[in-house]
């Protein structure tokens, strides 16, 4: 008895499936999102660290120059790190450059999301940090940790970043919705959520370092070693 065209399509999907489930890093679409987070987070790193740090800083910003006298070094170097944070300290040119950039994080938010996923027989581990393990598990479960539990916060920033530099791209979403983007990038609300962003703000940088780490260690230590389970 021959099997039908459909059936051997459907046995193939079912196929693609369980190894999804069960050994992800086997398939193609893994190992090139794979590659692709790696590389644009290595090549965005730097940036990506500069702009966590600066954006957790100037949570504070309306604070800061209310306390500070208008001509003071406090209040200059908050202005410094605003245009900065926001232009890169090139007007136009700086605030494109900055929302490919915050295009970067997004796509690397999505690209993370997708190879997060370690397996059935793992998924337990990758919402957790094995502090006695070694330093390079110890990275590579705080990145994946990070990333988890972090994913929305980050994702936030990245489309909101992405809306401060091409804000005609978000036009139909109307008044009140990119209202709320802008509060929610910088969060602010109230003293509390302002607080939380400041320090949630600082995840990027550490998915930073620990990605630059686990790139390096790959390249140099352990060329060409396995992913770790």
């Amino acid at each position: 008895m021959e099997t039908s065209p459909s059936t051997v399509a459907r046995q193939h999907e079912i196929s693609a499936w369980q190894r999804w489930l069960h050994h992800p890093e086997s398939m193609l679409l893994h190992r090139a999102l794979f590659q692709l987070h790696l590389w644009v987070g290595m090549v965005a790193s730097i940036y990506l660290l500069c702009m966590s740090v600066s954006g957790s800083i100037i949570v504070f910003r309306n604070e800061l120059e209310v306390s500070a006298d208008p001509h003071s070094r406090l209040f200059r170097a908050v202005e410094w790190l605003v245009d900065f944070h926001a232009n890169l300290l090139h007007g136009d040119a700086g605030r494109r450059l900055n929302g490919i950039g915050a295009t970067c994080l997004t796509l690397l938010c999505l690209t993370g999301a997708v190879i997060w996923w370690p397996g059935v027989a793992h998924w337990r581990r990758s919402l957790t940090v094995n502090w006695r393990s070694s330093l390079a598990r110890i990275n590579w479960d705080l990145h994946n940790v990070l990333g988890f539990w972090c994913f929305l916060f980050v994702m936030v920033w990245g489309i909101s970043g992405t809306y401060f530099s091409f804000p005609q791209l978000f036009n139909s979403l109307g008044d009140q919705i990119l209202t709320w983007l802008s509060n929610l990038h910088f969060g602010r609300f109230n003293v509390l959520t302002e607080a939380l962003w400041a320090l949630l703000g600082l995840v990027p940088a550490v998915l930073a370092f620990t990605g630059m780490f686990m790139c390096c260690h790959r390249l140099l230590v352990r060329k060409g070693a396995p992913l770790p389970k």
